[in-house]
């Protein structure tokens, strides 16, 4: 008999800490793998058992194409998954171990996507703030992810005592527990404003109490996978060809702000990168678009 995915998840992360010794962030990072892994599973009625080379390729395509991870996230998560086939082969639930020959990839760098200025611009005016409680909950998200180049993970958590009204500035912690600020921007404090004044009271249910600022339709914190949901339904809605995702959002703040003259060492702080080579890949998209402008412009640079 089959056993189920939480079952084998959770006899794999105890084996990951007793046997192992994995710290407690690897085995979360493994778990949120093997939830989304079983997640996909369920939707294609795929026991352990049913689980091929092919399939487990199909489900690379799709973390890449229908959840826009990065290719270093994918190669990630792909490592989990050769992980736990290998100990589930090895605990004989599985026959054959259908990820001994799985190719995670080379760790690499790929240049970010981004949004042009004018997809942005569609996407965000494609919302309507009039839209109580939801049109102005999402545009007040979008714009704070494009305006100040947040990562979902920090929007999901923001505090009212985190924004500087005064001075128009939110006070992130970001990774490593580093504390940066960011501009909030004229735009995306007036969406938040009206946010917080005319919705967030709306998705307060039965007088509860929540200390985060966005909330769902349940009046609890929004989680990183609905957010991401929400977005690619609105750029659905809007007709944008792209796929966009939470952090294509925050690219293109950082790639607009270069190629609008903005300093590099500046984007970094707003960014909250510890090294400048991290901040650097964004000169290369910078430099890819000054390209592609060159062929299609000037006389010399026009392909045949």
């Amino acid at each position: 008999m089959s056993r189920p995915f939480t079952s084998l998840t959770g006899s794999f992360l105890l084996y990951l800490a007793a046997e192992r010794g994995l710290s407690t962030n690897y085995r979360l990072s493994v778990q949120q793998t093997l939830e989304r892994f079983a997640d996909w599973c369920a939707e294609h009625q795929l026991t352990p058992e049913g689980i091929t080379e092919e399939r487990l390729a199909t489900y690379h395509r799709w973390l890449r194409s229908e959840c826009g991870l990065a290719a270093s996230s994918c190669r990630v998560a792909m490592v989990h998954l050769r992980q736990f086939f290998r100990y589930l082969s090895r605990e004989k639930v599985v026959q054959a171990n259908p990820a001994a020959l799985l190719e995670c990839g080379r760790a690499g760098r790929p240049l970010p996507e981004t949004l042009q200025a004018d997809a942005v611009n569609t996407l965000l005016q494609s919302i309507d703030p009039a839209d109580i409680p939801f049109g102005a909950r999402d545009r007040a998200m979008l714009e704070m992810l494009y305006g100040s180049g947040l990562r979902v993970s920090e929007l999901v958590n923001l505090r009212a005592e985190q924004v500087d009204w005064e001075e128009e500035f939110l006070r992130i912690t970001g990774k490593g527990n580093k504390t940066r600020y960011v501009p909030l921007g004229g735009v995306a404090a007036r969406a938040l404003r009206s946010y917080l004044q005319h919705a967030r009271p709306r998705l307060l249910r039965n007088g509860k109490r929540a200390d985060v600022l966005f909330l769902s339709n349940r009046g609890e914190r929004l989680t990183r996978d609905r957010i991401r949901q929400i977005i690619k339904e609105r750029a659905r809605d809007a007709g944008l060809p792209e796929n966009v995702y939470p952090h294509i959002l925050r690219h293109s703040f950082a790639t607009h702000l270069l190629e609008n003259g903005a300093d590099l060492r500046v984007i970094q702080d707003m960014l909250g990168h510890a090294s400048l080579s991290t901040t650097q890949v964004y000169t290369h998209v910078d430099q890819k678009r000054l390209v592609s402008l060159h062929q299609s412009f000037h006389p010399r640079g026009r392909k045949a």
